[in-house]
């Protein structure tokens, strides 16, 4: 049998109240059996920052998720927060330790949506903070239709890793952001674009795996999402 790699996946947070009278962790189902499906052993990552190197001892990749919240401008200089900047302020401190020590220990890393965003400040790039706001006639990101259908197209950039696994030059994607990476950061490269020009893949020559993308391939609503997770689960082995 071959070895199944552990996936460090890391979670969503949300204070008490709704579910719970205590604060707590969540974490969508798919994001998990996607990467079952590809042959990975998930694992979730609590919020610690103080217990990142730990947690980078033990798993052969991370996924960041994504989250209804946004990286702080300060992170990455961006100046005032836009009014509609919402923040979770542990869970970025733990997610830009892990991502860090994971890109500096060439540890595969998957940034999914809000973890592209991440992925990317922590390349030291720039994110836009409200689409609406900085890209004129662009498309609805925040799509009005369930995530399980495509919002809208993305074209991939020839050369890219993201090319070699979908195999494409074109995704049908769902979209859920009104953020968007502006920067990718140093020696990234932005793998794919829609149609209104916002970034929405990113991904880093340098390290063995390290591949953002703007949509949330766990829902498999294009036949490439797949293929994804199983490149990434594949660099984890």
């Amino acid at each position: 049998m071959r070895k199944m790699p552990l996936i460090g996946v890391t979670l969503d947070a949300e204070p008490a109240g709704g579910w719970s009278k205590l604060p707590w962790y969540a974490i969508r189902q798919n994001y998990l059996s996607a990467i079952a499906a590809a042959g990975g052993l998930p694992i979730a990552l609590p919020h610690e920052p103080e217990l990142a190197e730990a947690y980078l001892e033990r798993i052969d990749g991370l996924l960041v998720t994504g989250g209804a919240f946004d990286v702080d401008p300060a992170l990455y200089n961006g100046g005032p927060a836009h009014p509609t900047v919402s923040l979770k302020s542990t869970r970025t401190a733990f997610e830009l330790a892990v991502t860090r020590g994971a890109l500096a220990r060439d540890i595969p890393v998957l940034g999914i949506c809000g973890g592209e965003q991440l992925l990317a400040v922590a390349f030291g790039g720039t994110l836009i903070q409200h689409i609406p706001d900085s890209v004129a006639g662009c498309l609805a990101h925040e799509q009005p239709n369930p995530r399980t259908e495509p919002g809208h197209e993305v074209r991939i950039a020839a050369g890219t890793l993201l090319e070699r696994i979908a195999g494409t030059a074109r995704m049908a994607v769902n979209s859920a952001h009104h953020q968007a990476v502006e920067r990718p950061g140093n020696g990234a490269i932005v793998n794919a674009v829609a149609p209104d020009g916002v970034i929405e893949g990113i991904e880093h020559p340098g390290h063995r795996f390290a591949l953002g993308v703007q949509w949330h391939p766990e829902y498999a609503v294009d036949p490439a999402d797949h293929r994804i997770f199983d490149a990434f689960v594949e660099a984890a082995r």
